[in-house]
């Protein structure tokens, strides 16, 4: 009898942490590098928004701050539902335009498909966009518009030269993005149409610039620019007075937050 109690114990402690490993597991962070695949005209290779970008122009700071999260970086090709399904969360950034590739991968709806079902089954993403004249939105819409979100063909908190009040946004509400954050820059960004169950994060003069959607069992966030960036994540040339690594650092406790509550 006791044999027999302490076998179905152990089955359901395993079924347990069968069903929670992400628990106990790494979260694996994917950036895509498919629908952004810019290529740096001397080296010949992927640059721009890219993890192993440590220029201005990449995300090497942002990566480190998963890393010291316990999280594990990947690169994203073209998001086949195998390989979705081996990331916890997928980071979209500005989409290539022609001007930005001769042969740029644009969103199918094969794509739209597989992603909208990851993300309904728990998976978590994160879309930063840009501003009009350097964003492909037509087919980044269709695929947010699944999420009750699709961007403006705007260019928004232009600033000109070093004056960085015009990029500015200061009445930050209170959200988890924001926590122990007062002010943050951002420049030319686009704002964002919500429907259905998607709800505005920062609203300024009536413009959505960051919305987010529970969406099944996931999770999607949206930020009308690529933000967080090495150029503007610290003060290499922001003024002290701005937050954004503090912010960076919020919305990547904020990603793996709905990763452990899955």
């Amino acid at each position: 009898m006791r044999a027999n109690i302490s076998r179905l114990m152990m089955s359901v402690l395993l079924s347990v942490i069968l069903s929670q490993n992400t628990l106990f597991s790494q979260v694996v962070v994917s950036l895509d590098n498919w629908f952004n695949n810019e290529m740096n005209a001397e080296t010949k290779r992927s640059y721009h928004y890219t993890w192993s970008d440590t220029a201005f122009s990449g995300y090497s700071q942002w990566g480190n701050i998963f890393r010291n999260r316990g999280a594990v970086l990947a690169t994203m090709s073209k998001p086949a539902t195998t390989a979705l399904w081996k990331t916890d969360i997928y980071i979209i950034v500005d989409p290539d335009s022609t001007s930005e590739s001769p042969y740029p991968n644009y969103i199918s709806t094969g794509d739209i498909s597989s992603i909208r079902t990851w993300v309904r089954q728990g998976g978590v993403l994160a879309v930063l966009a840009n501003d009009g004249p350097n964003c492909e939105f037509t087919n980044l819409n269709r695929l947010m518009s699944e999420f009750g979100m699709t961007f403006n063909h705007v260019s928004l908190h232009t600033v000109d030269g070093q004056n960085w009040e015009k990029g500015a946004s200061v009445n930050l509400p209170d959200h988890p993005l924001f926590k122990g954050v007062s002010r943050i820059y951002m420049t030319e960004i686009s704002d964002i149409n919500i429907s259905g169950t998607a709800k505005p994060v920062l609203t300024e003069n009536g413009r959505v610039l960051i919305a987010e959607n529970k969406f099944g069992r996931g999770y999607v966030i949206a930020v009308g620019d690529p933000w967080i960036y090495n150029e503007y994540i610290d003060h290499a040339l922001l003024p002290e007075s701005f937050q954004n690594r503090k912010a960076a650092e919020n919305l990547t406790d904020l990603l793996i937050s709905y990763v452990r509550k899955k």
